[in-house]
């Protein structure tokens, strides 16, 4: 059976897309080992998280959406690395796709978006570094990593522990305002 072939656009986030980011994230935080929250959010909880990545700057929300139906179908960040100063000049990115997005190049295109502005945005400050943590095993998502420059740099063992057993971390980055990247 032929699947459907929908236009998808890319946009910042905003607050009106709280629930569905809400709705998508939480699917992964009760299904899956691709995030170590183990409680779901209410959308009101994420607002902050929201509220932290505007349209311009090092933290970034791209949400990838259905053009005719406004569907949300998944979403990209870049984020704090971590909280002390001398991190600022590295980000830590993630995308996750609807359950029923997946396979149908989401992530790239959300990918493709968020990385063209934090190029831009590098060749203008000093940001300098992208790093992603990737819950073992998720080939998919070693996959468009590496399509997206990443090589990877390290793995943590056993550092999260969800559903009654522990997850690896692999650490992949990715270099900023990079010709070529």
């Amino acid at each position: 059976m032929p699947s459907e072939r929908t236009e998808v656009q890319v946009r910042p986030g905003t607050e009106a897309d709280i629930e569905a980011l809400t709705g998508i994230y939480n699917h992964y935080v009760r299904e899956t080992a691709i995030t170590f929250d183990t409680a779901v959010f209410l959308p009101e909880e994420r607002r902050p998280w929201l509220l932290s990545h505007p349209e311009d700057g090092p933290h970034r929300l791209m949400v990838a959406q259905e053009r005719d139906s406004g569907r949300v179908l998944g979403y990209a960040t870049s984020s704090p690395f971590r909280p002390k100063p001398a991190y600022a000049t590295s980000v830590e990115v993630s995308v996750y796709c609807a359950p029923d997005a997946g396979g149908r190049g989401i992530g790239t295109l959300l990918y493709k978006a968020l990385f063209e502005a934090l190029d831009g945005e590098a060749a203008t400050s000093d940001l300098h570094r992208a790093y992603a943590g990737i819950a073992q095993p998720n080939d998919a998502s070693h996959r468009l990593h590496e399509r997206f420059g990443f090589r990877h740099v390290g793995t943590y063992r056993e550092v999260g522990r969800k559903f009654g057993r522990y997850w690896d971390v692999a650490w992949y980055e990715r270099p900023l305002g990079s010709p070529g990247t």
